[in-house]
């Protein structure tokens, strides 16, 4: 089959997919944030058993990917396939003075998707951890400044000193997301960014950069209000 005919084929089969209302409504609730399979039946009042044979069908039609939590290895999260994503339309969310990115020592995927935000958007972000540690990792300081973007080595804060009513707060850890259940600390959103840290080299700092790099480019569109 030529290319053209396989795009038909593949372009059917999410289709297909997607011609049940619940599965319809997972893909809705995956379009800017992660989630695990428990989560998605609470928030949409699905039977577990019902998510599971969804999830099934989505993901044998190639629109979502299976992780394990990097906090509790039991626990899974969904995310939507990128490349998918791109045949897909995603709701919008209301306008927020400000975005507010959490993980649990402020000092790799918080400090860079803040700084990737100001600069993509040009309009107001900050960083906040659980458990801040005293300063931003050199290698998140690293890749920030070859892409062009500058930190703070010194610049880290507790989430409770910085999320105020009306921030739009976004936990790009599971930790942070696991964490943070109520109040106005509460995430809006969960991104399932694997930890740089944990692995230490220059490429997975890169990687982290890329991943919130285009997380950011499609939530971005999808937030209401004029861009300053």
């Amino acid at each position: 089959m030529n290319t053209e005919g396989s795009s038909v084929v593949e372009r059917a089969r999410i289709h297909a997919a997607l011609g049940d209302p619940a599965r319809l409504a997972i893909v809705d609730a995956l379009c800017l944030g992660d989630a695990s399979p428990g989560e998605i039946a609470r928030n949409l009042d699905l039977p577990s058993n019902l998510v599971a044979h969804h999830v099934k069908v989505l993901a044998d039609a190639g629109l979502l990917e299976r992780t394990r939590s990097e906090a509790d290895r039991r626990r899974t999260y969904l995310r939507l396939c990128p490349d998918a994503l791109a045949l897909l339309d995603s709701p919008q969310l209301p306008d927020a003075r400000r975005v507010v990115f959490v993980c649990t020592h402020n000092s790799a995927r918080s400090q860079l998707a803040a700084a990737l935000w100001s600069d993509r958007t040009h309009r107001p972000a900050a960083s906040a951890g659980t458990h801040p540690a005293s300063r931003v990792h050199p290698k998140a300081v690293a890749v920030a400044r070859r892409h062009g973007l500058r930190l703070d080595p010194t610049g880290t804060a507790h989430v409770g000193d910085v999320v105020v009513d009306g921030d739009l707060v976004i936990a790009v850890c599971d930790n942070a997301h696991e964490d943070l259940t109520t109040g106005a600390a509460s995430p809006r959103l969960h991104w399932s960014v694997p930890d740089p840290v944990r692995v230490g080299t220059d490429a997975a700092f890169e990687a982290a950069y890329t991943d919130l790099a285009g997380r950011i480019d499609r939530l971005a569109p999808r937030l209401a209000g004029d861009q300053p």
